[in-house]
């Protein structure tokens, strides 16, 4: 691959990474979701686990430590998230949605599931296999 080929390649993924961050806040926003995509991420990893420590969360959502303790205070404020003292370790907290968080998360899931399905019109079940291999691909190198 030419430097100009990979450097089209990439603006074309970081174009299409952008579209759909903009698309999915344009719809958050529209659709009164009281909570932004970041918000979202950290409320659907916090039901996909049963207790999670801010560093973990922070792995799981790509997020700084600040950015991500901003989100979770806003989430804590609305009453979907809260803080635990970590059973072994009274230093630290772990989080855990409260049961308006997990009425949260599922009313959204099947909004959110609709907005990405938007993103896949006109693309059938072997495209979406190769652009996953691919990602994937792309992922694995960069560790």
């Amino acid at each position: 691959m030419t430097k100009e080929q990979f450097s089209q390649y990439s603006f074309l993924l970081d174009r299409t990474a952008r579209r759909v961050k903009q698309y999915a806040q344009q719809k958050f926003k529209v659709g009164d979701f009281d909570v932004t995509v970041d918000q979202w991420l950290v409320l659907k990893h916090l039901a996909e686990n049963e207790a999670l420590s801010q560093t973990e969360l922070a792995t799981l959502v790509f997020k700084d430590q600040p950015t991500l303790t901003r989100i979770i205070d806003i989430l804590c404020k609305k009453g979907y998230v809260q803080r635990v003292q970590h059973p072994e370790d009274r230093r630290s907290f772990q989080l855990l949605l409260t049961t308006a968080g997990e009425e949260k998360v599922a009313e959204l899931k099947p909004k959110i599931s609709g907005i990405r399905e938007k993103a896949w019109e006109n693309l059938g079940q072997k495209d979406f296999e190769e652009f996953k291999r691919i990602l994937n691909t792309i992922y694995t190198n960069l560790e």
